[in-house]
């Protein structure tokens, strides 16, 4: 059986791990342009899909710094904590950085003979001619531009801007995110002397980066501050998942905003109910065809949906308090918190997503 993968980012290199293991001939197919190594990105795994990360794709734990703590904080209640989410201890999720994960997939790709790296992109004849299974990860190559253009989107007119600051040794295992006058601010930990930042702006001016960080960190001992990464923010979510045996995947079915971290994360969800497809296949001996993604986004695209908008509401409803500078707001999300029933609930939504 052949799989072909278009691109050779994090999602299509995570996907076509996760297919080799199974025993499957897989082709990344990608363009000859590399983008820029991004040295200040990191994304954010829960507890569970890290687990299933190690246990079907690839051990990773040498490369993630664990989490068990996160606080978040108001600056409408004088930057008060709304809301404290622990686990007796427990790991709540890890921090890894893109480019090591990148990387170290990347090199253990190379040496399977199960997968092959291919430059320049085929037409659709004979890729759909050579291939059970054509995946696209991407959106830049022309069977993305032809079958999946159709989506809800919504632009936020935010710009996110990413950094990593290096600072004195510290137990560094607790996340923080203040929602502040300007957008949310998060402080992400990558180490015991370094945190990643994120922040999210309203409008398109750019931001005094550096300054805003100084003025809202109470929490390290800074002695460098790293150049730092822009981008636009947008949610979007496909209407349809594939087009005959192409599939698309990753960012191209969904987009959220970063405030919560779960980007990658639904990526992840996503792989294991394809797994749970493919291997169900391989197990009856059946072929790979258009059935495995028509089932695919039967079990996907209504959570999916659901879990996306849920990331939105958070957005909207810290952005609405923003707007009429009222306190009513995080006051009612502070009361809610401190219920250890929701509480749980909450750190279970983050770690599983929704469950039906």
């Amino acid at each position: 059986m052949n799989v072909c993968i278009l691109g050779n980012g994090l999602t299509s290199l995570t996907l076509a791990k996760t297919l080799v293991n199974k025993g499957i001939n897989v082709d990344i197919i990608f363009n000859k342009k590399k983008d820029k190594t991004s040295y200040d990105r990191t994304i954010g795994i829960s507890k569970t899909n890290l687990e299933f990360f190690n246990r079907e794709i690839l051990d990773i734990n040498k490369l993630s710094w664990n989490i068990n703590k996160i606080e978040i904080y108001s600056e409408n209640l004088n930057n008060e904590r709304i809301l404290n989410f622990q686990n007796n201890g427990r790991k709540l999720f890890s921090i890894i950085r893109n480019y090591e994960l990148i990387n170290y997939l990347t090199k253990k790709l190379k040496k399977e003979k199960l997968c092959k790296f291919k430059k320049n992109l085929v037409n659709k004849k004979i890729l759909t001619q050579k291939y059970d299974l054509i995946i696209s990860c991407e959106f830049s190559n022309f069977i993305t531009k032809k079958f999946f253009t159709k989506m809800i989107t919504k632009n936020y007119n935010d710009y996110a801007y990413t950094t990593i600051i290096k600072h004195s040794k510290i137990i560094n295992n607790k996340a923080i995110q203040i929602f502040t006058s300007r957008g949310p601010l998060a402080f992400l930990p990558v180490s015991d002397s370094e945190t990643s930042i994120v922040f999210s702006a309203k409008g398109n001016k750019e931001v005094n980066f550096k300054d805003l960080i100084s003025s809202y960190n109470k929490f390290y001992n800074i002695f460098h501050i790293n150049n730092f990464s822009r981008f636009e923010l947008k949610m979007a979510n496909l209407r349809n998942y594939y087009h005959g045996n192409i599939l698309a995947f990753g960012d191209l079915l969904h987009r959220i905003h970063p405030l919560a971290g779960q980007g990658f994360n639904m990526t992840l969800r996503d792989i294991k109910i394809f797994s749970e497809i493919i291997q169900e296949k391989l197990n009856l001996g059946l072929p790979l065809d258009v059935s495995v993604n028509e089932e695919f986004e039967k079990k996907s695209k209504h959570s999916n949906y659901i879990f996306s908008n849920g990331i939105d509401f958070i957005y909207e409803f810290f952005n609405l308090e923003r707007k009429v500078k009222s306190k009513i707001l995080s006051k009612t999300v502070k009361f809610i918190g401190k219920n250890s029933h929701l509480n749980e609930r909450f750190i279970q939504i983050a770690d599983n997503g929704f469950l039906f």
